[in-house]
């Protein structure tokens, strides 16, 4: 469903890009994040920090390009986003010595601390190139196949790096400690 929800804006803008143009592409955007936002917190009460901070991405760089009717601002819009994800990455592990990729995923999975390591590395590295990749894309071809790959190619390439690093994790995951409380609970609904 998280997923569903971080799509969304992403499709709105393609679909109002194909109907209005650029101009109206962003605003949509814009606004779809806005209410993104409003939904989760609604829904769950609280918003993640990745996603205030996409939206005041969105906000300055879709304003920017709506004031100065320049698309080049909403262009560098994603690679901004991906940059700055990628910094974060490296800015928690050389400067504070915290491995944030682990801080979001050990709940669910139990790795080597050298396979966080790596988990952490490939995102930083993919996040760079992504953002990179979205440049060249944005200025050296039109602006239609750029909305294209940052719809098909863009997230195409997220699914096949996630499926990539599920493979990966696959041959590193360990199974999780048990929980003496729960041997205990199961024993006493077994019994009559």
């Amino acid at each position: 469903m998280k997923l569903l929800i971080d799509f969304f804006p992403i499709a709105l803008f393609f679909i109002a890009f194909k109907f209005a143009g650029i101009y109206v592409a962003t605003a949509v955007a814009m606004l779809a994040t806005l209410v993104q936002i409003g939904w989760l917190y609604f829904k769950y009460g609280k918003v993640e920090p990745m996603q205030w901070i996409s939206l005041g991405i969105i906000t300055v760089f879709g304003g920017a390009t709506l004031l100065t009717h320049n698309d080049t601002f909403i262009k560098w819009k994603p690679t901004i986003l991906f940059w700055l994800m990628g910094c974060i990455l490296i800015g928690g592990q050389l400067l504070m010595k915290k491995n944030f990729i682990k801080s979001l995923m050990s709940a669910q999975l139990s790795l080597p601390d050298e396979i966080w390591q790596k988990l952490l590395w490939s995102w930083a590295v993919f996040f760079t190139v992504k953002g990179g990749l979205n440049l060249w894309v944005a200025f050296n071809y039109d602006t239609d196949t750029w909305v294209n790959y940052k719809l098909f190619g863009s997230m195409g390439l997220m699914l096949l790096f996630v499926l990539g690093q599920g493979v990966y994790l696959s041959k590193h995951i360990q199974p999780q400690p048990e929980d003496p409380n729960d041997k205990a609970q199961a024993k006493t609904t077994e019994e009559p």
